[in-house]
């Protein structure tokens, strides 16, 4: 059933001002908050404030009074083509209890409830003559895509968005075409020159790109050999074939100050043939020009003479300062013409060699649609934890970066802070505009912060016009909740010792506006989207808890 809620007695307009949380000290949600986001077919209201984090206490999501949401499918849906070790959407095979039963106790030994395999970015695509477990059965042409970022053994989804309950959900792979187990998935996207569905897995040295074709008995090959292992997340095309990864690494944790170093990289494929990513090409890394010193800023590990790494440098504040601005310059750090093909490279290592610059965990990015690709717009996630010492000025509550060149083969551009996070905006991970000037950022703050601050996820939709150097906070369109399942799961894990293995909260993941098309034309940032209307649909996940993949809509008589 659709979820709505009330409208605000608080009036939003610009230079207002949200409700506020007091914890420990510090001021939450205190925030000069943006009106009505209003396009041609856009206008939102925003929410005042997030949902709280209470114990015990589910807590329903939140959406702008114009909009609603409905399910798509969810973790206990069984799969139309179920196996022992993946029975369900959204849980392994490893307990035959989707929730504990009552009297069982949780051990290092015993877990009272199977593992969530947290279905992560969302793919949509429209095609014909897709097939299932049932021969006779019409599948449609609405497909929803994702793959797994938890269990074993790692596996990709279709869920049939024209199906019915018994054909919703299609199980697609487990394995590559060697017969290797597919590694735990998180990022997704559709390549319309190769045909091919492409995955990330964030696993550092063991991660990388595998590319899979879109029906049943879907054939899985690992490209890590081509596009190199990392810790690799976000992935889009752009309009000349080339693949731009973001690796979200993220670097040692500095003793006694809760900060990250700056370890991850954004990436550029260059293929050799764009519809055969099998045959190679050139890896490229940014690199960041010094505004102080003109030269490049390059990864610092923790030594002697650099007790922080670059943690505190001043290039890292300089970033992370509104009205500054960077030369860029693509390195190339693995080319398979002249360097050692059909093995797997550490591409993390490679872009250090390389004098690349480091990012505070970048996860996710995406095309300014209507730039001809020349906007690039990603987030750093940030160390995502209160009491980090570099929270206030060197990064530690994120960012969204602004990366501009001349076309998307350029080798120069610039770069400079969009938005800079703060507590009660931070953890941003999935992205996805909503039209030419709106572009929405979702929060994974992680439970560690969720209790910090007292409060849980939101999606927030950004103005690219906007100057956020003033102090106006983006529009908040979804107060993520915490179902009933996720909140049990949160009580259980609270447990010292017990070895409980799933996480205590609903994450926003997979945020996606297409319209489907397979295209070139259809690759995100090619056409301005009209989200909500003209075939542009909108989907999210809640991960963890229950796994609900939703599509977010606009009830006829809100449009």
């Amino acid at each position: 059933m659709p979820v709505r809620t009330k409208r605000s007695r608080v009036a939003i307009v610009a230079g207002g001002v949200a409700g506020a949380a007091v914890l420990g000290g510090l001021v939450l949600g205190t925030t000069a908050q943006a009106g009505p986001a209003t396009t041609a077919g856009l206008r939102l209201t925003s929410l005042p404030s997030a949902n709280t984090k209470t114990p015990n206490v589910p807590v329903q999501n939140a959406l702008s009074v114009e909009l609603a949401q409905i399910v798509a499918a969810q973790g206990s849906n069984r799969l139309e083509n179920a196996i022992p070790s993946v029975p369900y959407y959204g849980y392994d095979g490893d307990s035959a209890n989707l929730l504990p039963a009552p009297g069982d106790v949780q051990s290092t030994t015993h877990n009272v409830e199977a593992t969530k395999t947290e279905p992560d970015k969302n793919t949509y695509l429209r095609l014909t003559g897709q097939h299932g477990a049932d021969p006779s059965y019409d599948y449609g042409t609405h497909f929803l895509f994702q793959g797994h970022e938890v269990g074993k053994p790692g596996y990709i989804t279709r869920i049939n968005l024209d199906a019915d309950a018994a054909h919703r959900v299609t199980l697609l792979a487990t394995t590559d075409v060697a017969g290797n187990a597919l590694p735990n998935i998180d990022g997704s996207t559709w390549d319309p020159w190769a045909k091919r569905l492409l995955f990330t897995a964030e696993l550092g040295a063991n991660g990388g790109v595998w590319q899979a074709t879109p029906d049943i008995g879907s054939q899985v090959e690992d490209i890590s050999s081509v596009l190199g292992r990392g810790g690799y997340e976000g992935i889009q095309n752009d309009s000349a074939g080339n693949l731009w990864v973001i690796e979200d690494s993220g670097g040692t944790t500095i003793p006694g100050k809760f900060t990250k170093l700056p370890n991850s990289f954004l990436y550029r494929f260059v293929p050799v043939d764009k519809t055969d990513l099998t045959k190679g090409g050139k890896l490229q890394a940014l690199q960041v020009i010094s505004a102080g010193t003109g030269q490049p800023i390059t990864f610092q590990p923790i030594d002697a003479a650099h007790p922080d790494g670059n943690a505190f440098s001043q290039d890292t504040k300089d970033l992370h300062t509104y009205g500054k601005t960077f030369d860029t310059h693509w390195v190339t750090i693995h080319d398979t013409a002249t360097d050692a093909s059909g093995l797997a490279f550490n591409a993390n290592a490679a872009a250090k060699q390389a004098g690349a610059t480091p990012f505070k965990r970048p996860e996710n990015g995406q095309f300014r649609p209507g730039t001809d690709f020349r906007e690039f717009y990603f987030d750093e996630t940030g160390d995502t934890d209160a009491r980090s010492v570099a929270n206030a000025e060197y990064g530690g509550w994120g960012s969204v970066l602004k990366f501009t060149q001349t076309n998307p083969t350029a080798d120069n551009g610039t770069l400079s802070l969009f938005y800079k996070g703060d507590q009660a905006h931070t953890g941003f991970d999935n992205v996805a505009f909503f039209d030419r000037n709106h572009v929405a950022f979702v929060e994974d703050a992680g439970d560690t912060l969720h209790t910090q601050r007292n409060a849980l996820d939101s999606g927030y939709l950004l103005d690219v016009w906007h100057n956020y150097a003033d102090g106006v906070q983006p529009l908040r369109f979804l107060a993520e909740g915490r179902d009933p399942s996720a909140t049990l799961d949160s009580g259980l894990g609270s447990v010292s010792g017990s070895g409980f293995q799933n996480e205590g909260d609903n994450e926003i993941t997979g945020i996606h506006v297409s319209d489907g098309d397979p295209g070139k034309h259809g690759i995100l940032g090619d056409r301005v989207p009209d989200a909500f209307t003209n075939g542009w649909r909108v989907f999210y996940t809640a991960q963890h808890g229950d796994n609900v993949t939703w599509e977010i809509v606009r009830p006829e008589s809100k449009r």
